[in-house]
């Protein structure tokens, strides 16, 4: 089977190479770049073994972009910090979505409406929907790209009916199919990320409770999570024409 290798970055620019990978599941490290072929260099070197093959990986590219440590202490905010990224934030505001199902979601108001008559009263003056639409309205960025099952579930087509409102308070609302956000390697972390400069990433237990917010602010690591983002906003597929394509699709 294939091994699931995630990007992790490059010190040579367009070019890409040498470059670091990560291995999702053993968390091994692939690198890749020029190979050293000079034969007196290579007999200087020691404890080559047959198949082994020498590169050479400039100095940075390794003071960047190698993991740090072989597991790395997570910052746990509270819901209030939480809160206030989306208050304090300056300029851009963007979450992936990854899940199939969210257990808040089914135990609220809202989704027993959704699950009766297929769609739902919004209160519009809420926290949220009054943060984010003054956050809007100051000419901040507000997104998020949601992974979609195929077919969608049930979870996942409230979170459709709930885009109309995320869109009346100024979101960039796109979807993406589960088979290419896997295609393109995304992952399955569920995170916000704001301004490019932090992530809070939301850890879920296997029940789809929201266990805690996990607080990211190295800059190495928030430079990975903001390639996710961009790969994700350029190949998902704006709300209203998503919508539209699984309507006729069914």
């Amino acid at each position: 089977m294939a091994r699931r290798l995630r990007f992790i970055g490059t010190g040579s620019g367009d070019t890409g190479c040498p470059a670091l990978h990560e291995d999702l599941d053993t968390g091994e490290i692939i690198v890749h770049g020029p190979p050293l072929t000079d034969p007196e260099d290579i007999a200087q070197l020691q404890h080559l073994a047959d198949g082994e093959v020498p590169i050479v990986i400039p100095r940075e590219v390794l003071v960047d972009w190698r993991p740090k440590a072989m597991t790395r202490e997570a910052t746990i905010i509270d819901m209030d910090a939480f809160n206030r990224l989306f208050e304090n934030f300056k300029h851009t505001a963007w979450r992936l979505e990854t899940r199939s199902r969210y257990a808040s979601d089914e135990a609220a108001d809202t989704y027993a409406q959704f699950k009766a008559i297929g769609h739902v009263t919004w209160d519009m003056e809420s926290w949220f929907c009054t943060t984010i639409r003054t956050q809007t309205t100051a000419g901040k960025t507000v997104g998020r790209v949601r992974v979609v099952d195929d077919p969608p579930t049930q979870g996942q087509r409230y979170l459709m009916v709930n885009a109309e409102r995320n869109a009346a308070l100024g979101e960039d609302i796109r979807n993406l199919w589960r088979e290419d956000a896997e295609q393109l390697r995304l992952g399955n972390e569920d995170f916000w990320i704001f301004d490019s400069r932090l992530v809070a990433l939301l850890n879920f237990d296997d029940g789809d409770d929201l266990v805690n917010v996990e607080l990211i602010t190295e800059p190495a690591v928030v430079l990975r999570y903001s390639m996710v983002r961009d790969a994700a906003m350029h190949y998902a597929t704006p709300h209203e024409e998503f919508v539209a394509q699984l309507t006729a699709k069914e």
